[in-house]
């Protein structure tokens, strides 16, 4: 397992996804589930692994929800990451296989951000500053860290991931981003002496 979670650091590290389709309302680019997968499949052969996406209804009241899991295999591991979506069957203009469709594709989307660690912050050369209140509400919906995540980035931080991915998506307690920190650390003096 060891071996899928450092091939999985170096495509988070490395993997670079476009945002190749821009909102003409909102005025930003946004990046689509299909800029990922296009973006990943370099790493396939490289890293010997496969990225699937499975997808089910797992709720129907009160509305339906879909649930994305991607999933990095190296044929005898796995690694799962999961996004729910709502279905709105209430927005205008859609017919009920369009709003499935719009729905399945973000959370195809996220539950590949999650695996992947991408998030949909604005990227820092565009020149906006995005809002306070936008960065408070991010932050409010990042999930707290469990102890099986922590576990996981302390193997992801020691395989060559970096500390800041982890905190742009997770709550943190302070035990634990001290852990995570020394361990980040310790992997930039190994770094250095190589």
């Amino acid at each position: 397992m060891k071996e899928l979670n450092q091939k999985l650091a170096i495509i988070q590290t490395k993997l670079k996804a476009k945002k190749s389709s821009y909102n003409s309302f909102g005025k930003y680019y946004f990046r689509k589930s299909e800029d990922i997968l296009e973006a990943i499949k370099p790493f396939l052969i490289e890293q010997g692994v496969t990225v699937t996406i499975n997808e089910e209804v797992v709720a129907t009241d009160p509305v339906p929800t879909i649930q994305s899991t991607a999933t990095i295999s190296d044929g005898a591991n796995a690694i799962h990451a999961t996004a729910l979506v709502g279905v709105d069957l209430n927005q205008k203009g859609m017919q009920t296989a369009q709003q499935f469709g719009a729905a399945s594709t973000y959370g195809k989307k996220y539950a590949l951000g999650n695996l992947l660690l991408i998030d949909d912050t604005e990227d820092a050369d565009s020149g906006k500053q995005p809002s306070k209140a936008i960065d408070k509400i991010k932050t409010a919906a990042k999930p707290v860290m469990t102890k099986v995540q922590f576990d996981k980035a302390k193997e992801y931080i020691e395989a060559g991931g970096k500390l800041e991915a982890i905190e742009s998506k997770y709550k943190i307690n302070t035990q634990h981003l001290v852990e995570l920190k020394k361990v980040n650390n310790e992997q930039s003096k190994d770094i250095t002496k190589a």
